[in-house]
């Protein structure tokens, strides 16, 4: 029989407590943790975490467990009142930053080559940390996924703090994940921006300011500060000295000047996911394909292999 086995004293956390019941439903329901990780496409490994209060799972993810141990939504209430900004791990280099992003009231961000951490979709996320990571175990992925996502959540949450992103044209034309997953990212890309606190503007390959190479954040904080951020592949450069802040402003400023207006932004969102759509159904007749000649292909071996003679019965 499942029983509850939750922590006593000052450790216990909201994380911990969720966790707990997480567990006890499976329990209760006869799944094993392998099991219900297969239910849910997770590894073992990633269910035992959440389990424990060490990782926060996706709303998604929490509907469907609330599905398949019939708690009637309860885990899902219980998800919106744990405290998860204590349980989400970020590299030592760029925890600064996430922290100062869980309390800004606004962010203009510019990005190149890639989509910027707080528009990616699942699929596009998981994508670029398979792609990218030192580290590809399953759950350490997951964990990663894990954490982007909860960056976006306050900024997708009605009400939420102003987010204005410039993105680079080749951010929307670089495949990351192949063509499916393009089409699940600009899908994402034209619904958040339809949201009255999410602008997002393309800077197309016309544009005539010279190419930046990195992302470059700007925030402001509820106090007025205001801060700016940049980042190269492994290292963050946080920094409020007022004349950096300015000159990362002054750039800013001149890409917005060169991005397309919000409408023609999105059109050519809308036009680069028509042509992933395209690639992704090519991809797939060409794999039907294959397929088909694989299969043509056994039937042919099989009918023009040698005779093996029969035994034949004796009259």
């Amino acid at each position: 029989m499942a029983r509850r086995k939750i922590k006593r004293g000052p450790t216990a956390s909201s994380a911990i407590l969720f966790g707990e019941e997480i567990r006890y439903a499976r329990e209760l329901a006869g799944y094993t943790q392998e099991e219900l990780g297969k239910l849910l496409h997770l590894d073992r490994t990633v269910i035992s975490r959440t389990e424990s209060g060490q990782r926060k799972p996706s709303i998604d993810e929490v509907e469907e467990l609330d599905q398949l141990l019939n708690t009637g939504g309860l885990l899902r209430r219980l998800y919106d009142r744990v405290d998860w900004t204590a349980q989400i791990e970020h590299p030592d280099w760029f925890q600064s930053h996430a922290d100062m992003e869980a309390e800004v009231v606004g962010l203009h961000a510019f990005q190149a080559n890639y989509m910027h951490g707080l528009l990616q979709c699942r699929d596009y996320a998981r994508a670029m940390f398979e792609a990218g990571g030192t580290d590809d175990r399953p759950e350490v992925i997951e964990e990663r996924v894990a954490a982007r996502l909860a960056r976006q959540e306050r900024f997708l949450a009605e009400g939420g703090p102003q987010l204005v992103v410039l993105l680079d044209e080749s951010a929307i034309r670089s495949v990351v994940g192949g063509p499916k997953v393009m089409v699940r990212q600009l899908e994402h890309l034209l619904r958040i921006a339809q949201r009255e606190n999410i602008v997002i503007q393309i800077v197309p390959f016309t544009a005539r300011v010279t190419i930046i190479k990195t992302s470059m954040v700007l925030l402001e904080t509820p106090d007025g500060q205001h801060l700016a951020y940049s980042e190269s592949l492994d290292r963050g450069s946080p920094s409020d000295d007022a004349a950096v802040v300015s000159g990362h402003r002054r750039r800013y400023d001149r890409l917005r000047g060169d991005a397309l207006t919000v409408g023609d932004s999105l059109t050519l969102i809308a036009e680069a996911l028509e042509g992933f759509r395209d690639d992704a159904e090519r991809a797939r007749r060409g794999q039907l394909a294959q397929e088909q000649l694989q299969r043509s292909g056994r039937r042919r071996l099989h009918r023009g292999g040698p005779r093996v003679p029969r035994p034949r019965p004796r009259t």
